[in-house]
């Protein structure tokens, strides 16, 4: 038996909340991580939550919820990272359905029961606690609707903020203050290791952000849409209870007092509170270009490095999401160009 972990954002927070899961148990059983299919533009050309429709492969958990493993395809032109995950992370990954709070709810219900009844949302960067009116607010909807799925559960829930500031929504500072009072975990080596093999690979800037800070990376880092500070809260790993995240949460509370029946209709409250529409298509959306043929293969090293010093606005690190982009690669590069620059950290540092 185990707990039910949720990666709240989707994407790339399979691999952090795997990071959390290590951090929180002893046990070396691989984690049972309920996540959105909702990826970045180079990945998924499509917008919104993918679902059950969307791929061929999903097996069954033992609670019944479709789950990834390494054969599982996404139906084109719809891509995702996630059967790769399954493949790489010593973790259980469930689908979470794209139907709407209900059915969200009554799918995690169901596999936090069979797996022994508690669950613990994790959330890498922290704007699952915002207000609704920061700045840099983007991406509000998602972490939203998972607070108030797990609230409608009845189930004992714990929410998890890492590396406060990383996703460069809300800044350190506001949610230094939000988390006041609350006694932060702090991961270890062995507990990023366990997410190795992916974050080798995988384009999510915000737990490789996280990562690097728990292996004791400081300073300033370029990501594609920020340069943000690694400090010495950035390792951290905080718990508060459910009710005291929601408390924060205007979509979610909003969420608990509708009960719209839709997945749009709850997108269309969260627009009406934030102006923020969370199955909007992202602005400036890329669509998805096959892999470059033999791209990397026209770069040496030195040339790299100095096209990354040039762009990195003086920043000290950057992400590997980033310098492929900068360099004219494609995600899927990032691999090569490590081997290339000799990285084997989760970011780049530039000499």
């Amino acid at each position: 038996m185990s707990d039910l972990y949720v990666a709240a954002g989707g994407g790339g927070d399979p691999l952090g909340t795997l990071i959390a899961a290590r951090t929180l148990t002893a046990a070396p059983e691989a984690a049972l991580i309920a996540t959105y299919a909702w990826e970045r533009p180079e990945v998924d050309p499509t917008h919104g939550p993918l679902g059950e429709e969307h791929f061929t492969g999903l097996v069954r958990d033992a609670g019944g919820a479709p789950a990834f493993c390494p054969a599982t395809r996404a139906r084109r032109p719809a891509g995702s990272t996630l059967p790769a995950l399954a493949r790489d992370l010593p973790a259980r990954l469930l689908l979470a359905p794209s139907r709407g709070l209900q059915a969200l709810a009554g799918q995690i219900g169901a596999a936090a029961a069979a797996s022994g009844g508690r669950i613990r949302i994790v959330y890498i960067g922290g704007d699952i606690l915002t207000h609704g009116d920061e700045p840099g607010l983007c991406s509000p909807f998602g972490d939203a609707l998972t607070l108030a799925a797990c609230h409608l559960t009845g189930l004992p829930t714990t929410v998890h903020v890492a590396g406060p500031g990383l996703d460069g929504e809300i800044d350190e500072r506001s949610l230094l203050g939000r988390l006041a009072g609350r006694h932060p975990h702090i991961p270890g080596p062995a507990a990023v290791s366990a997410a190795g093999r992916a974050l080798a690979w995988h384009p999510s800037e915000a737990s490789a952000l996280w990562a690097a800070a728990v292996l004791g990376a400081r300073g300033s880092v370029r990501t594609v849409n920020h340069t943000l500070e690694l400090t010495e809260a950035s390792p951290w790993l905080y718990p508060l209870p459910l009710a005291e995240a929601i408390g924060h949460n205007p979509v979610a509370r909003a969420l608990l007092d509708e009960r719209p029946p839709t997945l749009q209709e709850a997108a269309d409250l969260s627009h009406r509170l934030t102006g923020i529409h969370g199955l909007a298509p992202e602005h400036a959306r890329t669509s998805r270009q096959d892999r470059p043929t033999g791209a990397i293969a026209f770069l040496d090293r030195d040339t790299a490095v100095k096209a990354l010093h040039e762009t990195a606005d003086g920043a000290g690190h950057v992400t590997l999401r980033f310098a492929a982009r900068a360099l004219g690669l494609h995600w899927t590069d990032m691999p090569d160009l490590r081997r290339l620059l000799g990285c084997d950290a989760p970011l780049l540092p530039l000499p």
